[in-house]
């Protein structure tokens, strides 16, 4: 089975560019397009693609809000935002709206299928532009934080956080860790407040910096 991509972008020489070189890789298939993300919303329903490849600068409704309203309505759905923006007024408002990956349009388009890939299994791949956002915005109010803050997490918290460093949904992690989606809710909301960080992207990069599944294999 292809992975069936959408692609969002107002540019047409983009949109053609990114469908050419999506369609020679055999376990691709661009299935549509739309040129602002009202338009994609629409189509998302019509296509029920498995990956949204976004931009962020469009008219009539830009990339995080449509991302925003895209993850509202469908919990699973899987967005990567490509753009040329790498700040932070860019980035954390798109992670923040859920999106799974954040690439520059510089990007190896080699590096592009990856991301897509990590996407479509929902795992984040994000550029090493964006994940040192991340970090800085952390380590910002590091000092108000208490650093060994994970050894708060119970043994099931500590799962449904590493389910969490994978990029899973709430649904996704219920179904591996054979409880209810309520159940997960709580644990997420209990992960958060012992962590002091705001949402999951920020419990993720807390994760990845404080190496805490080092040992486990996704």
């Amino acid at each position: 089975m292809k992975m069936k991509v959408m692609l969002v972008d107002d540019h047409l020489v983009v949109l053609r560019g990114l469908k050419f070189y999506l369609n020679t890789q055999p376990e691709i298939e661009v299935i549509g397009e739309a040129e602002n993300g009202e338009k994609a919303l629409e189509k998302y329903e019509e296509l029920a693609p498995d990956v949204v490849l976004m931009d962020l600068m469009m008219p009539v409704m830009d990339g995080v809000e449509a991302t925003k309203k895209l993850i509202a309505r469908h919990p699973d759905a899987k967005v990567v935002v490509l753009t040329s923006y790498s700040d932070q007024d860019h980035v954390i408002p798109a992670l923040q709206a859920g999106a799974v990956g954040y690439q520059l349009k510089d990007i190896d388009p080699e590096e592009l299928v990856k991301t897509i890939q990590a996407a479509n299994k929902g795992e984040k791949l994000l550029h090493p532009k964006a994940t040192n956002l991340l970090l800085e915005q952390m380590n910002g109010g590091a000092e108000k934080k208490d650093p060994g803050a994970h050894f708060k997490l119970t043994n099931r918290e500590k799962d449904v956080l590493y389910q969490i460093s994978l990029g899973k949904s709430n649904k996704e992690i219920a179904s591996h860790l054979y409880i209810t989606e309520k159940t997960v809710k709580t644990h997420v909301s209990n992960i958060l407040s012992k962590l002091q960080v705001q949402d999951r992207t920020q419990a993720a990069i807390y994760a990845m910096k404080e190496n805490l599944f080092a040992d486990r294999s996704s």
